[in-house]
């Protein structure tokens, strides 16, 4: 039915926007990451503030995001990101959509207490707290996804004309660092510097920094994937239609999102 590019377009995008849309609402939990490794507490003091590494659970995800994102303008160009970009924007914002519609709803009686022996006395408050993020938190998020796959985009583009596409690591790994820097930080200020909470910018750079700090460590780590996923991908395809394909997506000239 449909052609090899095309069901693996169709996979890495479904990937693509999944895991995007998981991290948003997943994005609700905070957890302290000395404790989920067994490691004491590291008080960090940055810009006259200090405390432990708490993040949220969404940046689980955005790392993956942004190696997906490399994987497919690899292959597909900045023409099949911006696709899946606005996309999954789309997609996010309707979710978030029903998610205060379904809070709307009044609930069951008998459902409102149905967990109380597991400790959730009101099922009600307990599903507006998770899927009823702060507007400021949601429109802070999605601005600063789009930014960062503009940015992840561009640089990726320059730095393989830079290297003449050789130095997979480079172009991939780089491009993540100074997308997620930014992003780590038009978050924080679009959804506590310009939201309610007035976070003063000690306090925001503070928080930012530690975000990108262990980001950055991440997209390290994870660089490995990048040649894992090129590797199968290229399996898939045969060597000449891999090669065909990179070769269109570095041949596209422009960026106009």
């Amino acid at each position: 039915m449909f052609d090899r590019p095309t069901r693996l377009f169709i996979v890495l995008g479904g990937f693509f926007v999944c895991n995007a849309l998981i991290a948003e609402f997943l994005g609700v939990k905070i957890f302290a990451l000395e404790a989920t490794l067994g490691l004491a507490p590291l008080d960090w003091n940055l810009f006259g503030q200090s405390g432990s590494l708490s993040f949220t659970a969404g940046v689980l995800l955005w790392p993956v995001v942004f190696i997906m994102t490399d994987i497919i303008n690899e292959y597909y160009g900045w023409r099949g990101v911006r696709l899946l970009s606005y996309l999954t924007v789309g997609l996010i914002l309707y979710a978030f959509a029903f998610a205060y519609l379904s809070i709307g709803l009044s609930p069951a009686d008998w459902w409102v207490g149905i967990q109380s022996g597991q400790g959730v006395p009101d099922m009600q408050a307990a599903f507006s707290a998770i899927f009823g993020q702060g507007m400021w938190i949601i429109v802070g998020s999605v601005v600063a996804f789009l930014i960062g796959q503009i940015v992840d985009v561009t640089v990726f583009h320059r730095i393989r004309r830079l290297t003449g596409g050789r130095h997979v690591w480079a172009r991939a790994t780089g491009s993540t660092l100074i997308s997620q820097f930014i992003d780590s930080f038009v978050v924080l200020y679009v959804a506590f510097v310009l939201g309610p909470q007035q976070w003063p910018m000690e306090l925001f750079l503070a928080v930012g920094t530690v975000n990108y700090v262990y980001k950055f460590v991440v997209a390290i780590v994870l660089t490995p994937l990048i040649y894992l996923g090129r590797a199968l991908i290229d399996r898939y395809l045969g060597d000449e239609l891999s090669g065909t394909l990179r070769e269109r997506a570095a041949a596209a000239e422009g960026l106009a999102w």
